[in-house]
């Protein structure tokens, strides 16, 4: 099979889809690689590294597009991509399609194979190519809000961790899964107060079991919410329902009784976000807005900013599944594996993952029905 690699466009995404490991470790499989020149600068990995792993460097876009079978990314297509894609083309990265409509209809009518790195879920419920990211994230999402709480940044001027004397930072994670947990790590290294809210009980006793009774841990509801939020020097979104659109559990009216300066950072807004006033994505060149005095943070690339690490961590979960697809193709690819199956996000012009279908209000069909469908017509 042919891979194409091209260079991430989004704004500040300086992380590539594969490393000069992985490109040997596809052409040692038999496959070709073709990776747009520049495509690794950002994570500091050159044109030469790649050559020397076996890989053909092209001068454009539009060159790897047209070349390859599979096309293997970090971030979703942007528009200025859209014309490039091809029917029957594999795409294969973080797709997002529940928070763009516009994206989803695209690859339907492009008749695309979309397989999404973060609908990718075990049998235990654990999303294998979205956790290192979003270790990545909920680590970094404390760091930011720490920086944006300095008062030359909008913030309140409050030290995250205080001094002797001085109370700490009140810091609120609505939801506990990854990228909470991280962020509770990091926030309780630092020296904040943690409270962190989820709608799992069994989860909320782990996470009290690892943090040693150090964060406060409460049950995910309205009332609770209520209680938290307006005392909240930086709330962190992290309400995740894969491949959904993330459900708006912090509603305006929270927002409004927080504290001028107060921080928002909001990682669910790869899923469209999960605070009510976060009514835009921003990027890393603008990476902040306020709203009732309240700074926001919506960025939607979060891990981008530490592009070596994030490429490094990413292909390490991703390479296995690159090299399954490549090597039997989508169809046993997904027959042979539950978890890939459950990826495919649109196939042929179908939709085959309900969580999308039903942000977009599209039909949704069962992926086995347009597998069978196929194979009759073969």
């Amino acid at each position: 099979m042919v891979i194409g690699v091209p260079k991430e466009i989004k704004d500040n995404e300086n992380r590539v889809a594969v490393t000069p490991a992985g490109v040997r470790e596809l052409t040692r499989h038999g496959h070709k690689v073709l990776i747009e020149m520049s495509a690794g600068d950002g994570s500091g990995i050159t044109d030469e590294e790649y050559r020397a792993s076996g890989a053909e460097i092209l001068s454009t876009c539009a060159d790897v597009y047209e070349r390859a079978d599979m096309i293997v990314k970090v971030k979703e297509p942007l528009p200025l991509e859209y014309k490039y894609i091809r029917s029957g083309q594999i795409l294969f990265t973080y797709l997002h399609l529940a928070a763009s409509k516009d994206l989803t209809i695209t690859l339907l009518e492009k008749g695309v194979i979309g397989i999404a790195y973060e609908t990718i879920q075990m049998p235990d419920g654990s999303l294998p190519l979205l956790a290192p990211m979003s270790e990545i994230a909920g680590r970094m999402a404390v760091q930011i809000g720490a920086h944006h709480l300095e008062k030359a940044f909008g913030g309140r001027g409050v030290l995250l961790g205080g001094v002797p004397g001085v109370s700490p930072a009140e810091v609120v994670i609505v939801g506990g899964g990854m990228v909470g947990t991280n962020a509770a790590r990091i926030a309780l290294g630092m020296g904040a107060h943690v409270t962190i809210l989820d709608k799992n009980l069994q989860r909320l006793r782990f996470l009290d079991d690892i943090f040693l009774g150090k964060a406060t841990t409460l049950i995910s509801n309205s009332y609770n919410l209520e209680m938290t939020v307006p005392n909240a020097d930086l709330l962190i979104g992290a309400v995740l329902i894969p491949g959904a659109k993330a459900p708006r559990v912090v509603s305006e009216e929270m927002v409004k009784t927080m504290r001028s300066g107060s921080v928002i950072v909001d990682v669910a807004i790869d899923q469209g976000g999960c605070v009510g006033t976060i009514d835009r994505v921003t990027t890393h060149s603008e990476p902040t807005y306020t709203k009732y005095g309240v700074v926001h943070y919506a960025v939607s690339n979060i891990p981008g900013a530490v592009a070596r690490t994030s490429t490094y961590a990413l292909t390490n979960a991703t390479l296995p599944y690159v090299v399954h697809i490549a090597s039997k193709g989508y169809k046993r690819a997904v027959l042979e594996d539950q978890a890939l199956a459950r990826g495919l996000n649109v196939v042929n012009g179908e939709v085959v993952h309900k969580g999308v279908a039903e942000a977009h209000n599209l039909s949704y069909t069962a992926l086995e029905k347009v597998l069978s469908r196929t194979a009759m017509a073969i």
